[in-house]
């Protein structure tokens, strides 16, 4: 299962727009709420996700998904499900993907050593003995990382290649009129 994490003050672009590519692409996402289910973002739009963070309880995630956004990626980063979520991800190899100031919750969590990654300008100190780059997206294995909101389009079609292929994300992106 693909897990989405949403906590109070989360950028809804940098959420919504991967979440919207990821189920056009026929993917199950779980969106996930730190705090309850009625989560407000930094712009003061309220998502219901689709539980709250207390019913969280795979160990073994496919993709885990952490959009950025202040005070939204600190929140997640104070969450003991969300690390949880994070930790058991990496266990299995699975996904790790997000952006702008969200990166900086698998830096701090040692998981970035050594992996390209990239973040809202002004984090870089917080990616963990990542190589950091000024990329858009990048993405190193297992880990995807974006640089902010004005990239959420690629950073969910970077997301659909890496679980459904190239050939999908490409149709996608033909269908969403993304190089138009």
């Amino acid at each position: 299962m693909i897990y989405l994490f949403l906590a109070d003050g989360f950028e809804e672009v940098e959420a919504l727009f991967p979440l919207d590519l990821l189920r056009r692409a026929g993917c199950a996402v779980t969106t996930v709420g730190v705090g309850g289910t009625e989560i407000r973002g930094a712009h003061g739009i309220t998502v219901t996700a689709d539980i709250p963070a207390e019913l969280y309880k795979d160990s073994a995630p496919e993709m885990v998904i952490l959009p950025g956004g202040m005070p939204g990626a600190k929140n997640l980063a104070a969450s003991a499900t969300v690390k949880a979520a994070v930790t058991a991800a990496a266990t299995h190899g699975a996904f790790l993907c997000a952006i702008c100031a969200a990166p900086m919750i698998l830096g701090q969590m040692g998981l970035l050593a050594g992996k390209k990654a990239t973040c809202y300008p002004g984090f870089e100190e917080k990616l963990n003995g990542a190589d950091k780059v000024r990329d858009r997206v990048v993405r190193d294995g297992n880990i995807i990382t974006a640089a902010g909101m004005g990239v959420a389009l690629p950073f969910g079609l970077s997301l659909v290649e890496a679980l459904c292929g190239k050939a999908n994300a490409d149709a996608l992106r033909a269908a969403v009129l993304a190089d138009e």
